[in-house]
């Protein structure tokens, strides 16, 4: 049962990886799963105060993923079609145009859902920089939360 909760492990740890910049993939939530299954195993384990902090970051990282785009598109003064722009074509650019569509998607949506929200091309341009900005943030956030918990599962699997 072991090896089937370390192999799962991995696995986790891996799409967690990938989740960061996949955005079908809840990247944190999976490799915070992945350090729960190497807890329940019974040759590694975890504090409880470690597992309740990584939660919390892991809780506070998935929410802000989806706070971050919105407040860069906002703050470079951008509506709310230019946030559902960006939405949009982020999943669009992630079918159409991988792996470059998962950047300039939201950059390209954002411009057009200004655009069609009546905005001026500059102002569009501006609006999709900011979502930019913000999704490239969320995802550095996410890519460190990752990575960090990635590296306390590898520790805990090698050194025990």
């Amino acid at each position: 049962m072991d090896y089937l909760l370390i192999g799962l492990g991995i696995i986790l740890m891996i799409a967690g990886i990938a989740g960061c910049v996949l955005p079908l993939l809840p990247g944190p939530p999976l490799n915070y799963t992945g350090l729960l299954l190497l807890h329940f195993t019974s040759g590694f384990h975890f504090s409880n105060r470690f597992l309740l902090i990584w939660a919390i970051i892991t809780i506070v990282v998935y929410a802000l993923d989806y706070v971050i785009p919105v407040w860069g598109t906002k703050k470079f003064g951008g509506s709310k079609q230019g946030v559902w722009g960006s939405i949009i074509g982020l999943v669009a650019g992630l079918f159409f145009f991988p792996p470059f569509g998962i950047i300039i998607g939201p950059l390209a949506g954002a411009v057009i859902g200004e655009l069609t929200a009546g905005k001026s091309s500059g102002a569009a341009l501006k609006s999709g920089f900011g979502s930019f900005i913000g999704f490239l943030t969320g995802t550095l956030i996410k890519l460190i939360a990752s990575g960090i918990m990635t590296w306390y599962f590898a520790r805990e699997l090698i050194f025990g």
